[in-house]
């Protein structure tokens, strides 16, 4: 969607270009997943700096002198740091930025040290696999995701990655609940397509969108009654262009896997009266379609009932 919209608002509209940067933005979602995964172990790091300055302290308390070592310790962290597959990766694409950029390191370790699950897990004696499990999503979902700063930070260092966070943090809290000692590296350094055919499909329908705008602008038209095209929104266009487009030349994918699709990107970025307009239109393109038979979907329960 974001790349059909760079396109149509290009002064030389060049496809092939568009195509290169897509799959760019897209390779671009690996090296923030391997970013946000190092960035558990900075903290850590920064935890473990934290108490050894605190022990030495000349009024240290005696929890100073004999901090818990839970987190420094802590198993789901150790795999991710001692891996040396994911290292390596780290190096060779050069994303070790929290040794650079260790401000935002420490905005998140304060923000943790405030957390009151924070010093319940310290308090654990011997913290099982699970309850190290347990911490490290509580720390992506409560601490990660919803740190303003940190999201500043990432647009500032790719501008694609803003609209990745939140889907890259949702997989790394996935990953993290599958992590163990035997699969890890699968894990740290997956693959970004889980087939190669999924790389494909995102330049075709590229390609089918921009290539087929004057057709699939016309089957927008006359669906609308109480709109003008120059009326709707170039969002919710592009939308409707690539729903329409799933529709005539994807055989291979569900009506309703479009729709629900293409629902969800209009409630992210578009408003909700487009995403009631978006159904409705939708909705009506597949009756239609099927009435005239060119909903040509093959394999089973790809046809509307």
């Amino acid at each position: 969607m974001q790349s059909v919209y760079a396109y149509n608002q290009s002064i030389n509209r060049e496809l092939e270009t568009q195509e290169k940067f897509l799959n760019y933005s897209i390779e671009q979602m690996s090296d923030l997943y391997s970013l946000l995964l190092r960035l558990i172990v900075s903290v850590r790091d920064q935890a473990q700096e934290y108490m050894e300055r605190s022990s030495q302290k000349f009024l240290a308390t005696e929890t100073e002198k004999n901090p818990s070592l839970n987190f420094i310790n802590n198993k789901i962290v150790g795999y991710i740091a001692d891996n040396t597959t994911f290292n390596e990766l780290i190096e060779k694409r050069k994303l070790d930025y929290w040794s650079f950029d260790s401000e935002y390191v420490s905005i998140l370790f304060h923000d943790l040290k405030e957390k009151a699950w924070y010093q319940e897990y310290l308090d654990i004696q011997k913290p099982t696999l699970k309850e190290d499990r347990a911490f490290v999503l509580q720390f992506y979902r409560e601490v990660v995701a919803p740190n303003d700063k940190l999201y500043d930070y990432l647009e500032d260092k790719r501008l694609t990655w803003i609209d990745d966070f939140p889907i890259v943090n949702t997989v790394i809290v996935n990953t993290l609940e599958k992590i163990n000692s035997k699969n890890m590296t699968q894990y740290l350094v997956p693959e970004l397509y889980k087939h190669e055919d999924d790389r494909d499909f995102s330049v075709e329908l590229l390609r089918k969108v921009i290539l087929n705008e004057q057709l699939l602008n016309e089957e927008i038209k006359g669906r609308t009654p109480n709109w003008d095209q120059d009326r709707i929104a170039e969002i919710d266009m592009i939308i409707l262009r690539m729903g329409i487009a799933e529709f005539l030349f994807f055989p291979s994918i569900p009506v309703r896997a479009t729709i629900n699709e293409y629902l969800e990107i209009a409630k992210e970025y578009s408003t909700p009266k487009s995403r009631i307009f978006i159904n409705g239109i939708l909705d009506k393109v597949v009756k239609e379609f099927t009435a005239q038979k060119r909903l040509n979907k093959v394999g089973r329960g790809l046809q509307e009932k």
